[in-house]
Parts: C-alpha cells; structure tokens; sequence
C-alpha cells in the first residue's frame, strides 16, 4: 500500500510491505523521496522517522541538483563518448555491413549501414556498452568471492534509472547499471564489492559500513568519484 507524506517542501512517496526495516532513499534526477516501510509500522512512526533524516534528505537532493549532467547524444561524428573513464571521440562509418563499435586510436568507431537513424544507433551502443559490462565482470566476482566469502550465483546487466547496482539476497543475484561502463573501472570495482556486500548485509546499517570499510578502505573515495562523475542526460519518469 502507498501514502504520501508531506514535510514542508519536500514530498515523501510511502509504500508499506512485508519487510523488517525501515529503508529511505532520494532518486534522480529530481531527488524525489520514498521510503519503504513495515506494514506493522504507523503513518506517524514514518513521519517521525522522515523527520529525523531531513538534513541528510536535504544534503542528497543538493548533491543531486549540482551533479553536472551530459549533454543529449546525437550520435555525431567528434561527438565525445567515454568508455572506461576515457573520453573517445565518435567517428560514424556507413556500409553495408552489420553494425559494429570498436576503440580505435582514441576514437569509438560506430559502423552501421547507410541511413541508419539516431535511435538506432544509440541501441546499438548501448548494446555495446552491455558486452563491455559482461565481459568485466565475470573477473571482478572472481576476484572478491573468495575474499569476502559470498557466492554470486548469476548477475545481470541492464540500463537502471535510479541505482548504479542492486542485490537480491536471496537468489545470490546482482544487478549492475550499464552506464557503469563509461565510468573509471575502480568505479566499476567498488559498484560490485558494494553489491556482493549485500550478500552480508542487505540493508545500509553500521556493519555493511564495516564491513566496507573491511574490504575496501578506500571504498568511500571511489564512491565520490563516481558520484562527482556526469550522469545521462534523461528524462526520468517514475
């Protein structure tokens, strides 16, 4: 069931289920508020608690709003495209051949067949940037399995308008966002160490930050460079 709270200028979007803990998150781009809360718990106990964290809700939506943004591709040739954390400049090649993107001399070559339009053309990057996730990955979970002791039974790349990462507990799951791929790799590196700790730990209490702090002490910069970082230029319906 839903509800929506109102605390002076800010809307909160209350939904109340199953679930043991209280969870608070601000979303871009807009910084809207929801919390996700025990059905056991009353509307005033939320608002008490909403109350509470209104500084934090504050400082995230403030971060949100200064977060400088990418321009709207349009898939034209020297148009920058980052791969990696390196800015690569587009070069679009026409023939009559199935589309392909390779990095090339500090260039993201897209090869597509003669009047392919711009829609078409960014679904085939962002099917490109997918495999460059897919391809990653896989090495990464290897590498912290052992180390933090978890099991990642299968994970899942897709665009995700709100989260850069999510964790299903209890499938053993991950899900990664694909813009992960345009980003610095430690960005990438510390998106799944976060998600794999939730394998520990599902919600964002003191001992997931110790066990962050545990695996990856530097696990907080990384987070602030890719909180620093553009995000996409979108329109976010909710």
């Amino acid at each position: 069931m839903g509800a929506r709270l109102q605390l002076g200028g800010i809307v909160v979007d209350v939904t109340q289920k199953d679930i043991k803990n209280v969870h608070l998150s601000v979303h871009p781009p807009t910084g809207r508020v929801r919390i996700s809360a025990p059905l056991r718990m009353s509307t005033d106990t939320i608002r008490v608690f909403a109350i509470s964290r209104l500084g934090w809700i504050k400082r995230q939506q403030q971060k949100l709003s200064e977060q400088e943004r990418e321009t709207p591709r349009e898939y034209l040739d020297r148009e920058s495209h980052f791969v990696w954390g390196t800015r690569y400049l587009l070069k679009v090649v026409e023939s009559d051949q199935p589309p392909q993107v390779e990095l090339k001399h500090r260039k993201l070559l897209l090869r597509v067949r003669p009047d392919t339009n711009k829609v078409k053309m960014q679904a085939i990057v962002e099917a490109w940037y997918r495999d460059q996730l897919r391809q990653a990955v896989p090495a990464l979970i290897a590498k912290w399995e052992p180390i933090m002791r978890v099991k990642v039974d299968r994970f899942f790349v897709q665009r995700m308008k709100t989260k850069w990462g999510s964790c299903s507990p209890g499938t053993c799951g991950i899900r990664l966002n694909s813009e992960l791929a345009k980003k610095p790799r430690e960005c990438l590196e510390y998106i799944v160490v976060h998600e794999m700790a939730h394998l520990l730990e599902p919600t964002h209490n003191a001992r997931f930050v110790a066990l962050m702090d545990q695996f990856m002490p530097k696990w907080q910069f990384n987070r602030a460079t890719l909180n620093r970082l553009p995000v996409r230029h979108e329109s976010w319906a909710y």
